[in-house]
């Protein structure tokens, strides 16, 4: 851990690298869009320090409310209008950072405004001034839009987000603050505070106990935004049946995951795409990577995306991924991926929406595993499967005997009745091409009916139940076999064993 001042250039955070990049180049003016004005005063404050550590440069603030004024000091005379400011800039001697909030109406309503601000761009070269003009709105306009840099300003990352816990918990452990600090990745800085508070009225102090409340803050504060949910229903991968050759790889990708800070971006894995039957337990095996790799997950809803309801569908889908990735290191979940994210053929948004997809899997954050889930497997085009988008397209077929077996063990556990009561292994005829969610079915209802009888589940309810059910693979006979013939050269096989096509 670091605990030197002289060390921050080491923990810098992104945010502040690259403004402090952008003025070392000389660039005056950068607009920078965000809501959260006392951040980004705190990121120039750090960039002042690391632009001249033994001097540093100093930090103008204007609003309409409290004109031009540095920290603890009175407002300079003269400075309450939008061209009083940038007149007080022009004439200031010696490099200094000038951070003008909301400045964008300004700017929106009075040419002159915007005249005085090319003035002072172009009298701002070689002087070290440095003008930031922040809003939670972007309006540039046309005649300077080619002299400002743009920033959009993302939500802390963990080293952002370290600082400040170092400075809101005084004698937290690094360590502990490193744990936290990695729960609250994708909050604001305001956001993250009110999470510790909420924190500190469950426990008395800060520590790795903390964790699950930050955790619950932090998904209520992501579900509103409508489209990403914060999947808390722990799954062990004990808890799937069968697909052993997609346990086995899970496992081993684990490892190079969590050396992902070590490891090239092409050698970290990216995600997988599982495909096949339904009700054979796809998205139970998405759950399960969520525990297996020590991940929180989520998931977009595709449906909330195109419903209109949070803007222009293409925009919040690109908000949403942009999102997320502040949110990593996370497993992100995409279910029925061939209902929202279809071919380029396609116009329109969708087809927009599928290209940004396909670019944002091979660009993304290596700490951002994508899982994705689809039954209409002949809706995917080939540009979705093949490698280089995902690591691996497994296909889930109907269980086989071993693993039905498994998963009914799996499932009469689960309820708390002891599997070795019963002959499982005669069950086996009577749930020939049952899927996953089928057996559980039968565990279910058998349970219930030995419930309502007033009698201890038996062998012969389950058969009876099992004999009663007609399962997919006969009611969808022949889509089923389109699946496994679509998919038996076009996808790895999720289980060890063979079923007859």
């Amino acid at each position: 851990m670091f605990n030197a001042r002289e060390e921050t250039q080491a923990i810098e955070s992104r945010a502040a690298t690259t403004i402090r990049e952008i003025f070392r180049s000389g660039r005056p003016l950068t607009y920078i869009r965000s809501s959260e004005e006392q951040r980004v005063g705190r990121i120039l404050r750090e960039v002042a320090q690391s632009l001249n550590p033994s001097a540093p440069v100093p930090v103008w603030t204007w609003s309409l409310t409290e004109e031009m004024h540095r920290d603890g000091e009175a407002p300079a005379a003269g400075t309450g209008s939008p061209r009083d400011a940038l007149d007080f800039i022009d004439a200031h001697n010696g490099s200094a950072i000038f951070h003008l909030k909301d400045f964008h109406e300004p700017l929106r309503e009075s040419p002159q405004t915007r005249r005085r601000l090319r003035d002072v761009y172009e009298n701002g070269f070689g002087q070290g001034k440095f003008v930031v003009i922040t809003s939670p709105v972007r309006f540039i306009p046309e005649e300077i839009e080619r002299s400002v840099m743009y920033l959009e300003l993302r939500t802390p990352d963990a080293a952002e987000m370290v600082d400040f816990l170092r400075e809101e918990c005084p004698g937290v452990d690094d360590e502990v603050l490193q744990l936290l600090a990695g729960g609250l990745l994708g909050l604001t800085l305001q956001e993250a505070r009110y999470a510790l508070r909420r924190a500190l009225v469950v426990t008395p102090r800060l520590g790795p106990e903390s964790l699950p409340v930050l955790l619950e803050e932090k998904r209520t504060l992501v579900s509103r935004t409508g489209v990403i949910e914060f999947i808390t229903e722990p799954t062990s991968i004990s808890d799937v049946g069968g697909i052993e050759v997609l346990k086995n790889w899970l496992l081993e990708r684990r490892k190079l995951f969590q050396m992902r800070d070590s490891l090239t971006s092409e050698i970290v894995p990216k995600g997988i795409l599982l495909m096949g039957i339904p009700g054979c337990g796809k998205s139970l095996c998405i759950k399960a990577i969520s525990q297996c790799f020590q991940l929180p997950l989520y998931r977009i809803d595709m449906i909330e995306i195109f419903s209109g309801r949070h803007g222009k569908p293409e925009a919040a889908f690109v908000e949403a991924c942009k999102l997320m990735e502040d949110l990593s290191p996370a497993v992100l979940w995409f279910d029925e991926i061939e209902m929202g994210i279809t071919s380029t053929e396609t116009a329109g948004e969708q087809g927009r929406i599928f290209a940004f997809f396909l670019t944002w899997m091979q660009e993304k954050a290596k700490g951002l595993f994508v899982a994705a889930t689809a039954n209409r497997i002949d809706l995917l085009p080939a540009e979705m499967i093949r490698k280089g988008r995902f690591d691996e397209v497994f296909f889930v077929d109907l269980p086989a005997e071993e693993e039905r077996v498994e998963i009914l063990r799996i499932h009469l556990a689960r309820r708390g009745i002891d599997p070795a009561r019963f002959n499982l292994q005669q069950l086996i005829e009577f749930t020939n091409g049952f899927a996953g969610a089928e057996i559980e079915q039968c565990v279910v209802s058998a349970i219930t009916k030995a419930r309502l009888a007033g009698k201890e589940l038996t062998d012969r309810d389950l058969v009876t139940t099992a004999v009663k059910m007609v399962p997919l693979s006969r009611t969808m006979h022949e889509q089923i076999n389109h699946i496994r013939a679509w998919a038996f050269e076009r996808a790895v096989r999720a289980s060890k064993y063979s079923l007859a096509r």
